[in-house]
């Protein structure tokens, strides 16, 4: 909303803005791409950066790492020590932690990578036990991953506090590989999974380490996607053995499930993540490799943005500033992506005079309208626009 108007001389007159909602959209066009394809990639985020690491690409293992700021512009960090698919990645303090994968034939890699807020790379404790399709989230003042693939299926949970310090706590109650990871409140969970078959099993940890088994899934599935939103943790679609599941389940920081409105599409191979009020779920397959995102509020109300701009499963998602980013992916050519889309809360669109001025953060300089240009800016942010004389209407 506009707040007010001051004259700055030379014809113009200067509006400030407060845009503090917007709708949920994607950019367009998208974020630079990444600087290497890559399939069953990673990603988390630290500081002002959003990560993706490792994964296969078109020549191979990937140890490459691509770092998005808060303006998406990209930049290239140290590789991580050792190219791998299959791993996963969360925060803790001041770190950025991507572990185990699998890093040739089969060596089951241990390895952990962690990054901190100016993207400097360190290599802390590895992982107890080498393992690939692995999950990871984070509770309090620690990074935990758990479950995995070790040529069998392992129930080992690592703990990394804010000093990267190493601790083992119980394991999951049951073992299983390509589970999913989030966080509500105080607690983490695990949730889904294969133990030789779909899994419906959740387990909890909370900020001391302790583990319980809430009410199980209300579909036992693997391959499924994980993110929170407000009070609650969403665990939605996956494959349940025999067919793909659109289910969605809510836990609140109580840890009581419930079932909101299923995914608009059942699928598996998907990712999740959340920008402001909304957790996001994009990309997947369901026979057919798909583009959909699915987008959850604070209240559990389900609606269906903009797709993203390419069919795509086994991709990975994280945010950054205002910004959902979904990364990296297999298309339906068969091929490792490095298309990366990003998804924000938008403005309605403000139509700027020719001749005019404006600069909304988090740009730090004025830019000037050649020609009569409509824009939409990304909420919530506060700015300014410099109106030829007689333009303003408030």
């Amino acid at each position: 909303m506009a707040s007010g108007t001051t004259n700055v001389g030379g014809g113009l007159t200067r509006v400030d803005y407060t845009l503090s909602t917007g709708t949920l959209g994607r950019s367009s066009p998208n974020p630079t791409a990444l600087s290497v394809s890559q399939e069953r990639n990673a990603a988390t985020s630290v500081g002002n950066y959003a990560l993706f690491g490792g994964g296969l690409s078109s020549g191979g293992l990937s140890a490459t790492v691509d770092a998005y700021d808060t303006s998406l512009v990209r930049t290239i960090p140290t590789a991580l020590s050792v190219a791998r698919l299959g791993l996963s990645a969360a925060k803790v303090g001041n770190y950025a932690l991507f572990g185990g994968g699998l890093a040739s034939g089969s060596v089951y890699s241990a390895v952990a990578d962690a990054y901190d807020t100016s993207l400097v790379r360190t290599t802390p404790t590895a992982l107890s036990v080498g393992r690939q399709y692995l999950a990871a989230t984070n509770v309090g003042n620690y990074a935990l991953f758990g479950g995995g693939d070790t040529g069998g299926v392992s129930a080992v949970v690592d703990a990394y506090d804010t000093s990267l310090v190493r601790t083992t706590p119980t394991a999951l109650s049951v073992a299983r590989y390509l589970l999913t990871a989030t966080s509500v409140g105080n607690y983490a969970l695990f949730g889904g999974g294969n133990t030789g078959s779909e899994s419906a099993v959740v387990d909890a940890y909370d900020t001391s380490l302790v583990r319980t088994t809430p009410t199980a899934l209300s579909v036992a599935r693997s391959r499924l996607a994980a993110t929170k939103v407000g009070n609650y943790a969403l665990f939605g679609g996956g494959y349940t053995g025999s067919v793909n599941s659109a289910a969605v389940d809510a836990y609140d920081t109580s840890l009581v499930r419930t079932t909101p409105t299923a995914l608009s599409v059942a699928r598996y191979l998907l990712t999740a993540t959340s920008v402001g009020n909304y957790a996001l779920f994009g990309g997947g397959f369901d026979g057919a490799y798909r583009s959909t995102v699915d987008a959850y509020d604070t209240s559990l109300v389900r609606t269906t943005p903009t797709e993203l701009s390419l069919t795509i499963r086994q991709l990975s998602a994280t945010s950054v500033g205002n910004y959902a980013l979904f990364g990296g992916g297999l298309n339906s050519s068969g091929v490792s992506s490095s298309v990366v889309n990003a998804y924000a809360l938008f403005s309605s669109p403000i139509t700027i005079p020719a001749g005019s001025k404006y600069q909304f953060s988090p740009a730090t300089t004025e830019t000037t309208v050649g020609s009569q240009t409509t824009l939409n800016f990304v909420a919530p942010t506060t700015g300014y626009i410099k109106y030829k004389k007689g333009s303003v209407t408030i």
